[in-house]
Parts: C-alpha cells; sequence; structure tokens
C-alpha cells in the first residue's frame, strides 16, 4: 500500500500539486486520470521519486519514502517496477535479454536462475517464443508486452505504469489492460496507474483518483465513476458520445 498525505509541489511559484492526499491498495488498478496539465504526472514522478515535493509524506506500507536512508532507498526501488510510455526497451539487447536486464543489475541469482526468472515472465506475457528476437522485430504490443515481462522480473510489490495503452490500436490496450490486472490481482501488487484512457477506467479502475488542475477532485470505483454528481469529472468522462450515453442509460435504468 502506497500512501501520499497533503503533497504539495510548486515550480516557479505556480502550484502544480496542491496538498494531495491518496491511498493506492494493494491487490487494485489504481488510476490516475486528468486532462493533460492536471498534475498526474507530476504526482506519480513524485511517487517513484523522480521529483521532490515542496511539503507532505509518501508512505510504502508505512515507510516515509522521503526520508529513507540511501541504504534503504536502494531496498525500495528493488520492489519497484516501471513500465514506461515507449515501452523504453533496449534496441540492441533481444527481447529475453531485455527482460534479464534488471536481473543482471540487481538479483544475486545465477545466470541459469537469472534466464529461469526471464523465461518465466516472457511466458507469463505469452511471448515464450519471441525471446530471441529484437525489439525491432515486433509489434508494438508485443513490446509493450516485454515491457512488462521486464517490469515484474524482481517480482515487484508496486508497479508503476504510464500510460500503458498510448500509441496501441483498442484491441491490444484491451489485451495490455487485462494483462497488468490479471498480474496486479494475481501477485497482489499495488499496481498504480497514469492514463487517460477513458476505456482503462471502465475496465480495469478498481480505484481511480481524478486530478484537476492539481487537486484532487473525486475518489472512487470505475461503477461510482458512471454515476458520479461530480461536475469536473463528468465534464472530463463524458467529453465523448460513448460515455455520455453510457451514463444516460444508467439514468434511465434508475429511473426505470
Amino acid at each position: 500500500m502506497i500512501e501520499v498525505k497533503n503533497i504539495t509541489k510548486t515550480f516557479d511559484g505556480r502550484i502544480v500539486l496542491n496538498n494531495i492526499s491518496a491511498l493506492f491498495e494493494d491487490g487494485k488498478a489504481n488510476l490516475i486520470i486528468g486532462r493533460s496539465g492536471s498534475g498526474k504526472t507530476v504526482l506519480i514522478k513524485n511517487i517513484i521519486g523522480l521529483m521532490t515535493p515542496d511539503s507532505g509524506e509518501i508512505l510504502y506500507d508505512g515507510r516515509n519514502f522521503l526520508n529513507m536512508s540511501k541504504s534503504d532507498l536502494k531496498l525500495l526501488r528493488r520492489e519497484m517496477g516501471m513500465l514506461f510510455q515507449g515501452s523504453a526497451l533496449f534496441d540492441s539487447m533481444t527481447v529475453l535479454e531485455n527482460v534479464m536486464f534488471p536481473l543482471d543489475v540487481f538479483s544475486k541469482d545465477s545466470a541459469r536462475e537469472r534466464r529461469k526468472r526471464a523465461e518465466f515472465c516472457l511466458d507469463r506475457v505469452n511471448l515464450s517464443d519471441s525471446g530471441h528476437l529484437y525489439p525491432s522485430e515486433i509489434s508494438g504490443g508485443m513490446m509493450k508486452r516485454a515491457a512488462i515481462a521486464r517490469a515484474i522480473a524482481l517480482q515487484p510489490k508496486y508497479l508503476f505504469c504510464d500510460e500503458p495503452n498510448s500509441g496501441l490500436d483498442p484491441k491490444t490496450s484491451l489485451i495490455i489492460d487485462d494483462l497488468i490486472y490479471s498480474i496486479t490481482k494475481e501477485y497482489k501488487m499495488t499496481t498504480v496507474i497514469n492514463t487517460h484512457d477513458m476505456n482503462s477506467v471502465m475496465n480495469i479502475g478498481d480505484n481511480i483518483i481524478f486530478i484537476k488542475e492539481g487537486i484532487m477532485e473525486w475518489q472512487g470505483d470505475k461503477h461510482q465513476v458512471i454515476t458520479s454528481n461530480n461536475k469536473a469529472l463528468n465534464d472530463f468522462i463524458f467529453a465523448s458520445d460513448l460515455f455520455r450515453k453510457v451514463k444516460e442509460m444508467e439514468n434511465n435504468q434508475e429511473e426505470g
């Protein structure tokens, strides 16, 4: 579990995050949503340590991230898995070598054990026959699955995903959503996903945090998001005709 308490972040006197508090739960897909420039990317960068908040606390299972010693911070980093927006695979490495990379850097297991773990992770994302290929030889969806395999190689407690469906077609996006969700449940990870994909919100949104202009406007789940009376959230969610029609159907069912 990750707890964010009263996080504030400013740039050149401009408030980007304004006293945000939120809870990201174990075994759940925790989604951060909001328009571009809302502060959601800044929030996740503060949570993982790429930025430092001006004030507030970030607790990993009760451990204060901002006050950790270098040795404790190194141990915590090993518990984190990262899925970057562009997959960030190394072009000069095969898919298997990419998955083995964090194991080679952080694991004390033998080379045989590291390879076995990497092969297991590739099998988990249905890429067991693609380990010998290079990133340039596989599709965007396969690259994303390979990146997921690399992210879970060290069996992380916390998984962070930055726009995991960016650049993918709707069908492949659903596959990636389902894969992230099943892995989250299987390993009881605290998964934090930064997204503006409304299909992801409705498909895997166990816990949804909506940010507007640096303020946490709303928190709930994928069922509550449809029936929310928060105007800012509704303006964001129902900007498309599809989700507006879903809202109308929900209202009609309640009236009926």
